[in-house]
């Protein structure tokens, strides 16, 4: 018998959410039905049927489960056996069946029973997202597939394609036979067909059969859906899957990075020649004569249907790509135009052909039609007097003018052939480079494009009614502020451009196939697209140079003199803009790069008046501010000192909102000084048992007297004394004082007990792992105390040989200059105050005879 004290009661009824479109009829007549006479009248002679859930078998023990259907308050009963079937049917409920298997005998029975059956992950979705039950005529098991629209070819054996439309139909999907422009994924067993190549030219995506049963196997993961990105392009059909490819007219190095490509996107290659092969790829320019008669089943296509296919990420259509002797070079330019848009079709063969014939008749006529912004469509005057005397001047602004329309026409072939088809919106295959990737690499050209095409015009007027007295200053003095503008940001990220272009040329292979296409192009006049970038870096120069001939054959009475002087000297003060917002920029992303690096690095780092210096590597020969034997960077700004250590374990990378990863942190902030918090540098002495050391004698705010630091240095390549120099030269600067070198001050290793001979031993490596083991990773820094009559001993001692005098040859003397010296240290005199320990051992209290001051 059923479970009916399980039934849960509401009050009114639960209405279906109609998500199915073959039930589309079904809806109609019930809506015909529903509004017969008044709403009263339906009311009175229609009862309502209430929706009601049974939990079959293995169902009804969810507690999950049953929290859901309570949750959208559903009534439900549990059922053990088919047999109870008949004992719950009621003309009061319309019963919904929720089974766990979609394969065993109690779904085969109830389906065959033509029973409405979902699955548990339908029910946890409703749930979760406050939705009524999906009302649908077949078995849903989940939502995955919900909305999707799927069409298949290619598929010989009927009982695979049965399996596949099953799945498809359990999870949501709704099957197409024949393909049209409603269909959103099309599951291919085969590349060839009708059917894929409307797909390609509509750019619908087309999937491996796989992706249906990827999909199927996660059925029950809670919000999955198929069609997201990440998982669809997992599967998605490459575009040279079922191609054997052989390439003829390349050099080595082109051959072998087309073979790689081919193995990257699904197909294989073959020797020239080889029976097994289904296209012949062919360097049209080189290639004048095949060496062998091609059999029918044998595609020769040009290159361009090689890289076409992998920008589509789709197999391109053959058709339009077929090697053939073109009569003309136009001929060939039109051909290679509309094969990129133009799916593979036979109709209207004669038309094109037509077509392409007068394309290379008309020989002012250029074969590729730019796709240029509003900007970009003024037409250039033909009607250029020449004067019947021309002058040097004339000749010189005439150059100016030639070389400010070439570099307008190259600014315009960056954006219409490159930056406008990278920016369109509904590609094929989906957008090549991401948005930010788009505007690294461009910047601000449309900015400079629109500067120079006015500048351009204004020349052209100039040159068309010319005359000696007009001045050519003035229209660079006229865009003078424009070009402080927009220059900058475009030449200090120059690099940064150039290196994404190269970054994503390797790592996209549709991106790398763009500019193969689009490099090839007369346009680009055989340039790469870094090549054209570094125009707009050296225009400026070039500009300042003409306009300085020019000036050289103007007369010294002609007012365009005084002009093109203040028209040189703003070109001047904009490229050192240039300069000094690139150095700015630079030491501003050096302070990002060690942000990144350090983690835990303090947000106030970041400062507009901040610049690096230097990076020094060392290791910490005391126990603050950590560990001895620690490897610690410092990084000297000019305001402050950050140190960090390097990181014990390095946790994950950094992935920014954008996808793109950063490696990850290899160092840890310890601590961020400012300079002035520096009072005394020590160069402590070389001897045999030290090597390369330093301290240096800080006040922290948080202390009542000086710390000290111990470091040495482990690169050879800044000497020590002239780290030191830079270190002292910037605390000077810092305090606004103008004797750097006092704050230097000479020590003998002894005198703090420095030793840095052991610190490359097995044993000393081995206690400090134990001992790093044993403390706390997350503990604080914190500055200790240096013992008085150490410190005393030390200062003494560096006194004494910074005088070249011992200590005990004038006591007096050597105590007044330790009282100066500590004055203008910050710190009172040892005469008046004890100083206080720096580092104090955590176990015990430290004896005079084992004290490190370090």
């Amino acid at each position: 018998m059923a479970d009916n004290s399980a039934l849960t009661s509401i009050t009114g009824s639960t209405s279906l959410a109609d998500s199915s479109i073959f039930d589309s009829k079904v809806a109609e007549t019930s809506k015909d039905n529903l509004f017969i006479g008044s709403t009263s009248c339906v009311e009175e002679e229609m009862p309502q049927i209430e929706t009601r859930v049974i939990l079959v078998q293995e169902a009804g023990k969810q507690e999950e489960l049953i929290k859901a259907l309570k949750e959208i308050k559903v009534p439900f009963v549990k059922m053990e056996s088919v047999e109870e079937f008949k004992s719950l049917e009621s003309p009061e409920f319309e019963n919904v069946f929720i089974v766990m298997d979609f394969q065993d005998s109690v779904f085969n029975e109830l389906y065959k029973a033509d029973c409405r059956v979902i699955g548990p992950p339908v029910v946890l979705n409703c749930a979760e997202n406050g939705e009524p039950l999906p009302f649908s005529c077949r078995p849903l098991y989940c939502t995955s597939m919900m909305n999707l629209v799927l069409c298949f070819t290619g598929f010989r054996k009927k009982e695979e394609l049965v399996r596949l439309v099953t799945l498809a139909h359990h999870m949501g999907g709704v099957i197409r036979k024949d393909f049209n422009s409603k269909v959103t994924h099309l599951v291919a067993n085969c590349t060839q067909g009708e059917k894929f190549r409307v797909a390609v030219s509509l750019g619908t995506p087309i999937m491996k059969p796989e992706w249906i049963y990827k999909a199927w196997e996660r059925r029950n993961e809670q919000d999955f859906c198929a069609s997201v990105d990440d998982f669809r392009n997992e599967f998605k059909v490459p575009p040279f899957q079922d191609c054997i490819l052989s390439f003829l007219g390349f050099s080595d190095e082109e051959k072998t990075n087309m073979e790689e490509m081919t193995k990257m996107q699904g197909g294989n290659y073959l020797p020239v020649g080889d029976e097994r092969c289904t296209h012949l790829i062919v360097e049209e320019n080189i290639v004048k004569e095949l060496p062998f008669e091609p059999s029918k089943k044998l595609y020769v296509v040009k290159q361009e249907w090689f890289w076409g296919s992998i920008q589509m990420d789709a197999r391109a259509g053959e058709t339009m790509y077929l090697y053939e002797k073109a009569n003309t070079p136009e001929l060939k330019k039109s051909v290679s135009l509309l094969s990129l848009n133009t799916p593979n079709s036979n109709r209207k063969r004669r038309r094109l052909k037509e077509t392409l014939a007068q394309l290379s008749r008309e020989a002012d006529l250029s074969p590729f039609p730019p796709q240029t912004p509003k900007s970009c469509t003024k037409s250039s005057k033909n009607s250029t007097p020449i004067p019947s005397k021309q002058s040097a001047r004339w000749q010189v602004a005439k150059e100016l003018y030639q070389t400010e329309s070439n570099y307008v026409n190259i600014l315009a072939t960056i954006i219409q052939l490159f930056q406008v088809p990278l920016e369109e919106e509904g590609q094929r295959g989906g957008p090549i480079l991401a948005p930010e990737e788009i505007k690294t690499i461009f910047g601000s050209i449309p900015d400079i494009f629109d500067v120079h095409t006015k500048i351009k015009d204004d020349l052209e007027d100039l040159i068309a009614n010319w005359d000696e007295s007009k001045s050519i200053g003035d229209i660079f003095l006229k865009y003078s502020k424009d070009l402080v503008k927009i220059y900058p940001p475009f030449v200090n990220f120059f690099e940064m451009s150039k290196e994404t272009i190269v970054k994503c040329e390797k790592q996209k292979p549709r991106f790398h196939a763009f500019l193969k296409i689009n490099q090839a192009k007369p346009e680009c006049g055989r340039q790469s697209l870094v090549e054209l970038l570094i125009r707009p870096v050296q225009r400026l120069p070039s500009v300042a140079l003409l306009l300085n001939d020019l000036k050289k054959h103007t007369s010294e009475e002609n007012p365009d003199k005084s002009t093109l002087e203040k028209a040189i000297g703003s070109l001047k003060e904009v490229m050192t803009h240039i300069n000094e917002d690139k150095r700015k920029t630079e030491a501003q992303k050096q302070i990002f790069d060690v942000v990144y690096e350090v983690d835990g690095c303090p947000a106030n780092l970041l400062s507009s008046h901040r610049s690096l210096v230097q990076r020094v590597e060392t290791i910490s020969l005391g126990e603050h501010p950590c560990d001895r034997g620690e490897q610690v960077t410092l990084f000297l700004f000019n305001d402050c000192l950050e140190i960090a250590r390097k990181r014990h374990k390095v946790i994950g990378t950094f992935r920014s909102p954008h996808g793109q990863t950063r490696p990850p942190a290899s160092l840890k902030h310890i601590h961020l000084m400012p300079l002035s918090q520096i009072k005394k540098v020590l160069d402590i002495r070389e001897t045999e048992d030290c090597h390369n050391a330093f301290a240096l004698l800080v006040r922290p705010p948080t202390e009542q007297a000086n710390v000290l630091l111990s470091f040495q240095m482990t690169s050879e390549e800044l000497p020590k004394e002239n780290w030191l120099k830079m270190l002292c030269r910037h605390v000077a600067n810092t305090i606004c004082k103008a004797d750097a070198e006092n704050l230097i001050y000479t020590a003998d290793p002894e005198s703090f007990e420095v030793n840095t001979k052991d610190m490359d031993s097995t044993l000393s490596r081995a206690s400090r792992a134990i001992k790093k083991t044993s403390k706390k990773v997350t503990r604080a820094f914190s500055f200790s105390k240096t013992p008085k009559r150490a410190l005393r001993r030390a200062l003494m001692a560096s006194q004494s040989s910074a005088e070249g005098r011992s200590p005990s040859s004038n006591e007096k003397h050597v105590m007044s200059r330790l009282a100066s010296t500590s004055s203008l240290a910050g710190i009172p005199s040892p005469s008046l105050v004890s100083l206080p320990a720096f580092f104090e051992r955590r176990s015990h209290t430290l004896s005079r005879s084992t004290t490190h001051l370090i």
